[in-house]
């Protein structure tokens, strides 16, 4: 017969390590953004803002989600590689761990298995899941493979997936040499906290505030302010429906 003891440590949560490095580096980036302000300009303005509203939909909405993800449409190699490039060099993150997430968030969404299930509350959706291992991530599987197969056949995503973060950290000497320490740190720090946030929200707010017009299976909504700042991935609700579409 198993001791009580035992009986109780099976019952316990698994607990679920830190992110020491997602830590570090969502840390850095919002402390030099803060630092940016006395820094203003209106060029770094106009860049950052060029960021968040062009480059942050070609390369995450369009390369990332719909294109990689969902393969809601198709395209020349050359078409996909420079989306995708462009999402890696604004921040977005290695491209097929993105793939691979968002993959497990339509399958498993707003249930234990979703790895930012919004019914643990907004700021765990939003940031705070960033700051622990997801259990895909931290189980000793390929969870790559598993999300991913087809992203992993392909040698430069597997690249951009192990070099992308230094890649867009390379970026860095050119925007200072171009416009000094106002276009280096509105237009790379602001403008990266601010994509983050918006990318952020549609899994936090538009799962929280927003209308349906579908009955899925999950809590998604469409919420017109994200749709206006994440260029249209606002009508969330109506994506989970239809996520190819």
């Amino acid at each position: 017969m198993n001791s009580p003891s035992a009986v109780t440590a099976r019952k316990q949560p698994k607990k679920q390590p830190w992110n020491y490095t997602n830590i570090f580096w969502l840390s850095a980036v919002h402390l030099l953004a803060l630092a940016a302000i006395p820094f203003f300009s209106w060029s770094g303005l106009a860049l950052a803002m060029f960021g968040v509203f062009v480059l942050a939909p070609i390369g995450i909405n369009a390369g990332y989600h719909r294109m990689l993800t969902h393969k809601a449409f198709t395209g020349p190699r050359w078409v996909r590689n420079s989306l995708v490039t462009i999402g890696t060099l604004i921040g977005a993150g290695p491209p097929i761990h993105w793939a691979a997430m968002h993959r497990v968030h339509h399958r498993h969404s707003d249930t234990n298995l979703d790895p930012h299930d919004s019914n643990k509350g907004f700021w765990y959706s939003h940031v705070f899941h960033l700051l622990i291992k997801d259990d895909h991530e931290a189980e000793p599987v390929d969870y790559l493979n598993t999300y991913a197969p087809d992203l992993m056949k392909d040698p430069y995503l597997v690249f951009l997936n192990k070099k992308g973060n230094l890649l867009a950290v390379a970026t860095l000497p050119f925007l200072f040499l171009a416009g000094g320490w106002s276009w280096l740190l509105w237009g790379a720090f602001v403008r990266t906290v601010c994509t983050w946030h918006i990318m952020w929200f549609v899994n936090s707010a538009t799962h929280k505030w927003g209308y349906r017009n579908y009955d899925t299976d999950d809590r998604t909504t469409n919420c017109w302010w994200v749709g206006l700042l994440a260029a249209g991935e606002g009508w969330h609700n109506n994506h989970h429906a239809q996520p190819a579409c």
